[in-house]
């Protein structure tokens, strides 16, 4: 008798707001596609979990836990679903921790992150642009959308992301990472380039946490917001991450749902 699990999988954050917002509407979105799956959670960060127990008694598994957790509850076949942005080093991570767990169920596939694909990037430009157009984003202005960045070699992931909005048509959308190229230096090159005097700030992660308040909207000199701001430019700071966007909820079904195909 088979017993079904689906793992949703997550960097996670110790922003409460941005896991209500964010990250639980995924997997109220999982939750209604897997109707026949028990579903489960965990961060992948130690830290943040650390943090959250510690400073708001709330707790939830990291991934081994979460595995140990589905076995005792006699789960045979297991969808695991990240929530990663990119193939990167926490997706890396987490795979190794999956083949760990490859032999104590009948099945477990994984479902890709949130650009993979060529049509995932596709999707999710054609709605962020979509979005964009329809509250009137496009209009004499630019927008930066934050990324986080990595050291891993799917860094260029950002760079791809950059060049399919302009072959979408999207001119004034630009990507800048925290921790790596295309930096706000080279999004700052582009938009002199242009008559932009007005900025909209957006995060491109899952959860507007930490570095959506601090690094992209915070009033420390060295945030994004700041350095617009101190380059003349009219900025306004937007913390809707991407998991608040219903597309981008879809992309993450439509990932676990590929994967259960092969199941």
């Amino acid at each position: 008798m088979s017993k079904k699990g689906l793992l949703v999988v997550s960097f996670g954050t110790s922003h409460m707001d941005a896991r209500v917002k964010q990250i639980e509407p995924i997997i109220k979105k999982l939750q209604a596609g897997f109707p026949d799956y028990k579903i489960y959670e965990a961060y992948t960060s130690q830290m943040i979990l650390s943090i959250l127990k510690k400073e708001l008694n709330f707790e939830l598994f990291n991934l081994m836990e979460a595995f140990e957790q589905m076995r005792k509850d006699g789960i045979t076949d297991v969808i695991v679903q990240p929530t990663h942005v990119i193939p990167g080093i926490e997706n890396d991570n987490m795979l190794e921790v999956v083949g760990q767990y490859q032999s104590y169920f009948q099945t477990i596939v994984v479902g890709n992150p949130l650009l993979y694909a060529t049509k995932d990037y596709e999707y999710v430009v054609d709605s962020l642009g979509k979005y964009f157009s329809d509250n009137g984003f496009l209009y004499e202005q630019a927008i930066v959308l934050m990324g986080h960045g990595t050291s891993h070699y799917t860094n260029s992931s950002y760079c791809a992301l950059e060049y399919m909005f302009r072959s979408r048509g999207y001119e004034q959308v630009f990507i800048a990472t925290v921790e790596a190229f295309p930096d706000l230096e080279q999004a700052l090159i582009q938009l002199r380039q242009g008559s932009y005097r007005k900025v909209s700030l957006f995060p491109f992660m899952i959860v507007a946490g930490d570095h959506a308040k601090n690094d992209m909207a915070g009033e420390d000199q060295g945030s994004f917001q700041s350095i617009l701001q101190n380059e003349g430019y009219d900025v306004t700071s937007f913390l809707k991450g991407l998991g608040e966007f219903e597309a981008i909820q879809d992309l993450f079904l439509a990932h676990a749902k590929a994967a259960k195909e092969v199941q």
